[in-house]
């Protein structure tokens, strides 16, 4: 292993030590202390995402990734909004659940503990490098991050206000840590890291994602890709319909929360979907549409089958036609990447169906896929949102970076 990562690694694992011991109070005032610092060096921020955006545009980088890594004022201002959000709520850690008395005495009950060191591998969102932050520091974790090459300038700028403040209130600066060398081959080491990661969580495209799961040698939390369905059910309030459809696929194209995917009841396809082309053409999405969509929208064009499954990101969604709820969760199981799904409808029965059978981390009745965040859910931000099932699923928060271990207080017993 590199000596470099090897020794972030050694630092991370003490700072790992000395959070756990800090008392609640004492990580919301740096929580709080950092909130301060990035606005108050926005500027700094500002003039490096700039160096990021300049590159990223020479490169030929999609409007929809532009505004993924694009900062504004605003931006660092809901950063800073997330950090005193995460000071607010309550820390998980240290919280003693089912205390349980058995028959010879013993009292055994589970009690909330950090993972330890968590490692982070995400692409172009600077957020990220704070949500992260916060969330492992507010649990008692130290996090070691390793964002992508469109992003560096400011992630080094963001890492470099969190650890001046943390060295400012007397905290291990190393509790966050920033990977400069984005090369594939740090990307490679850092995923070996076993002994000094606890957990490593992917973060950006399919693409890394699968390189990491299959990788990796550090325990994953998959986070997912988002393919992300609204269904349109034969009694949904037309007006609505239009209203989530708009929101969910335009009011930002480049995030995983977004609407790629239509399904529209046959039913009520002759009077929603020419108004749903004129609604998604005027802002300039590119409709591909089975055979009865064509028919209904005449700038549609023909949808592959590899469209059904896409996660586009992009001015652009897929539309399929279905005779009912009963084929409308049967292609949505079979084509989502198990992340936000919505129906609109009236029907209570159909709502309830919806609910229970289909398959995703978050599922909506009558509301836009683009709550399915951390900051909109409460948590204050997220580390990500994870598609699997196993530990963790849907926005991450601070329980989803903790653990339990049991406790056991006796008074001598002994075993038989």
């Amino acid at each position: 292993m590199r000596t470099d990562l090897e020794e972030k690694g050694r630092l991370a694992k003490a700072a790992s030590r000395k959070l756990p011991k800090l008392p609640q109070d004492g990580k919301n005032k740096a929580l709080l202390a950092c909130a301060d610092a990035l606005e108050r060096k926005a500027g700094d921020i500002l003039a490096a995402n700039g160096l990021d955006l300049d590159k990223a545009r020479a490169n030929g980088m999609s409007p929809a990734l532009l505004d993924r890594l694009a900062l504004t004022e605003e931006r660092i201002a809901s950063m800073a909004e997330g950090l005193r959000q995460v000071a607010s709520l309550d820390d998980p850690v240290g919280e003693v659940t089912g205390m349980k008395k058995r028959p010879n005495g013993l009292l055994i009950g589970r009690k909330r503990v950090p993972l330890g060191v968590v490692g982070m591998i995400y692409e172009a969102r600077p957020n990220v490098t704070c949500d992260a932050f916060a969330l492992c520091f507010k649990t008692g974790n130290a996090v070691i991050l390793k964002g992508g090459s469109d992003a560096i300038n400011s992630n080094i700028a963001i890492v470099k206000v969190l650890r001046e403040v943390l060295e400012e209130q007397g905290i291990d600066e190393n509790a966050v840590q920033l990977i400069e060398d984005t090369s594939r081959e740090a990307a490679s080491e850092f995923m070996q890291m076993r002994g000094y990661l606890d957990v490593l969580i992917p973060r950006g495209g399919a693409g890394l994602i699968k390189a990491v799961v299959e990788n990796s040698k550090v325990p994953v939390i998959e986070t997912g890709t988002g393919n992300c369905h609204v269904f349109v059910d034969e009694s949904a309030d037309i007006d609505m319909a239009r209203r989530i459809i708009i929101n969910a696929k335009t009011q930002r194209i480049g995030v995983c929360n977004a609407c790629e995917s239509l399904v529209i009841h046959e039913r009520i396809a002759p009077e929603i979907l020419p108004l749903i082309g004129e609604d998604l053409g005027s802002r300039g999405v590119e409709i591909r549409g089975d055979a009865r969509c064509r028919t209904l929208i005449k700038d549609a064009v023909p949808a592959s089958e590899d469209d059904w499954g896409r996660e586009y990101l992009d001015l652009i969604i897929s539309v399929k036609t279905v005779s009912g709820i009963d084929e409308a969760i049967e292609h949505i199981n079979r084509y989502s990447t198990g992340h936000s799904e919505t129906i609109v409808t009236e029907d209570y029965g159909n709502a309830q169906r919806f609910l229970d059978e289909i398959d995703s981390a978050a599922v909506y009745v009558n509301a836009s896929t683009r709550f399915t965040d951390g900051f909109e859910f409460g948590y204050g931000a997220e580390i990500g949102i994870s598609t699997q099932k196993l530990h963790a699923r849907g926005p991450m928060g601070l329980e989803a970076l903790t653990t339990t271990k049991y406790v056991i207080y006796g008074n001598g017993q002994v075993r038989p």
